[in-house]
């Protein structure tokens, strides 16, 4: 009898613990990180009078991204940086095992890995074909502002 109380004991912890990896994580809120870009030509976070002929610029990038809502696998809100304020839409979605994010921006596009609650690797990308024809990367971690 011991051991059917034990291993029913297991089984449901072992359940427990399941579901709450299945628990989709909450994203809502204000994230921020500084970090490292590579840039060719200029963009409005990365001003300059640099051109994608010049040689690439290695560049500091602080941003903040303020996620107004989440229905399930999907966020929405708003990115900025500390060079422009300009409060950019952008769209995520929250892949099934609930750590991968891939989303879009006006320019570009991120891939993003959870590493805990309240923080995050961001990767950032966008290529020469955006509207200000500069090309863009970086990946840097990011943490959720406390309330």
């Amino acid at each position: 009898m011991r051991h059917l109380v034990f291993t029913l004991a297991l089984l449901g912890a072992a359940t427990t613990s399941a579901r709450a990896q299945d628990a989709i994580p909450d994203f809502k809120g204000t994230w921020s990180g500084k970090g490292k870009s590579i840039v060719f030509g200029t963009h409005e976070h990365h001003p300059g009078s640099q051109t994608t002929a010049d040689p690439p610029r290695v560049r500091d990038i602080e941003a903040t991204h303020t996620v107004e809502g989440q229905e399930g696998r999907l966020a929405w809100g708003r990115s900025s940086s500390a060079v422009a304020d300009n409060k950019e839409p952008f769209a995520w979605a929250i892949a099934s095992d609930n750590k991968t994010i891939i989303g879009a921006d006006m320019d570009g596009y991120f891939r993003i890995t959870l590493l805990g609650p309240d923080r995050m690797e961001k990767c950032y990308a966008h290529n020469g074909t955006s509207p200000s024809r500069s090309i863009v990367a970086t990946c840097y971690t990011m943490d959720r502002v406390k309330r």
